[in-house]
């Protein structure tokens, strides 16, 4: 490989050829009839398109000899790689036997479906053969058909947009294969926000759980079904015994995709859609706009005014669980401050907070420990970086102390009487767009001071060295932080 060292390329040629040899060996001790299958039936990949074809030819072995592989790299020149529009296409086309025959329309259809459920997911995870159950075709009240898609517990593998995308495929495909919408009735509403209620109060705590007038407005605007097998032992507390819902048990497929998936990734999902779902013919997911306005009235609650910008976020305290402890309510002073950047032992999905607080709250907090955030959304663990904003407390004695490192922190732990602000926490912006997220305004911090320190240096015509100071002040002062 270009750039790679000596070295490394004999590190990776004899991972290939251990590999192959393992390999060579398990199939020779397959092949002696112990086992039900005769081969390996794990197939090797060398990239994601190996992958995604390997991971779903393990159900469908006809997709093995097709050239199905040279399609999604050339899909991934067209689009780039991992772009949903690569699983589109690449699901319309299987459903359409460009690469192979099935033994009907509707498998051509599944397929396709899975296929790509599992480009989006990287293909190294179990949803589009377990999460994704089947594709079955029912009866409008006017007698034409529609999809309704299976879905079961293992589709939380996916994660929340996979499981939002996964619907827009299996709507692609729909409509590319010229099936009519699903017309919800009145009773199939109540049945699923009842269900996902009874989910939610008698198996887990669902991860978002949306208010009764976002779910409605949601599921009504679905163009396909999302259904699944039973899962649970409890039944349905009302609304049963639906001619096209097959059990009165809970589902806990469907309450994982409408509530942790679609609801909870409307915002992350409408922002690739609305710059290209009309070119796919997606045109009618524009209601997430709506749902999205909707979603937003409802979780900012009335406690904000009208002309503030950013508000208040309950969402994220809304189904505490008796023990855990609130660290800030929704921006209110003395919590965590959003400062942005990411420190070295922080990542996606990662936070970090100065060391000293983890001692000041007693080591209640620690290195990998998961907190749920009021922004930009979902979960995160936590790390430490010491070079952004520490605690400040309010000893017993009456005195006020910065806690700017660890030792402060260990020796007056046990005279702290208030905790008037926890300190900095460091949040990734890759976050923040991943999620969809307006910006929030960050604290005053050493980086903005720098910038305006160059600013009227510039503007006065100055020079740094008049200061004492060159070029290294601006970028030390954020040194720790990630270009963005």
């Amino acid at each position: 490989m270009v750039g790679m060292s000596l070295e490394i390329e004999k590190y990776f040629e004899n991972l290939d050829k251990e590999l192959k040899r393992s390999f060579i060996i398990a199939n020779k001790i397959r092949g002696k009839g112990y086992d039900p299958i005769k081969q390996v039936d794990i197939v090797l990949a060398k990239n994601m398109a190996e992958r995604v074809v390997g991971l779903i030819s393990v159900l469908k072995p006809e997709l093995k000899e097709t050239k199905l592989v040279d399609r999604i790299y050339e899909l991934e020149k067209q689009f780039g790689s991992q772009d949903w529009r690569v699983a589109l296409n690449i699901a319309g086309e299987i459903a359409e036997e460009k690469f192979c025959r099935f033994k009907n329309k509707l498998e051509a259809m599944e397929v396709g479906i899975r296929v790509g459920i599992a480009y989006i997911t990287n293909g190294v995870v179990s949803s589009p053969l377990e999460g994704f159950t089947r594709l079955e075709l029912k009866r409008r009240r006017d007698g034409e058909e529609y999809f309704c898609v299976y879905y079961s517990g293992p589709i939380r593998s996916a994660g929340g947009t996979a499981a939002s995308v996964s619907l827009i495929i299996a709507d692609y495909v729909r409509k590319r294969m010229g099936y009519k919408e699903y017309d919800i009735s009145e009773e199939e509403l109540r049945r699923a926000y009842t269900e996902i209620n009874d989910y939610h109060e008698k198996v887990t705590n669902l991860q978002y759980y949306p208010s009764e007038e976002e779910f409605l407005f949601l599921l009504n605007h679905l163009p396909i079904q999302v259904d699944g097998d039973p899962s649970e032992k409890f039944e349905v507390s009302n609304y049963k015994d639906l001619s096209r819902i097959k059990t009165n048990n809970l589902r806990n497929g469907p309450c994982l995709v409408l509530c942790e998936g679609l609801a909870q990734k409307s915002s992350k999902v409408w922002k690739k859609l609305s710059q290209w779902g009309k070119d796919f013919g997606l045109e009618h997911w524009s209601f997430l706009s709506g749902f999205i306005d909707l979603q937003k009235k409802v979780r900012a609650k009335d406690q904000a005014k009208s002309n503030e910008l950013i508000k208040p976020d309950y969402n994220y305290i809304k189904d505490l669980v008796a023990g855990r402890p609130v660290l800030g309510h929704p921006l209110r002073h003395g919590g965590f401050r959003l400062r942005y950047g990411r420190c070295r032992s922080s990542g996606f999905s990662s936070t970090a907070i100065h060391p000293a607080t983890m001692i000041i709250l007693k080591n209640f907090i620690g290195i990998g420990c998961q907190l749920k955030v009021e922004r930009p959304g979902k979960a995160t663990s936590i790390a430490t970086c010491d070079s952004i904003e520490c605690p400040i407390v309010k000893l017993k004695n009456g005195n006020v102390l910065f806690v700017d490192n660890v030792e402060i922190a260990k020796k007056f732990v046990n005279d702290v009487e208030e905790i008037l602000y926890l300190g900095d926490i460091l949040i990734n912006y890759g976050d923040f767009l991943n999620r969809a997220h307006v910006l929030v305004p960050c604290g005053y911090n050493e980086e903005w001071y720098s910038l305006e320190i160059e600013k009227s240096i510039k503007e006065n015509s100055l020079k740094i060295s008049d200061f004492g100071l060159d070029d290294s002040f601006f970028r030390n002062t954020a040194g720790y932080l990630i270009n963005f």
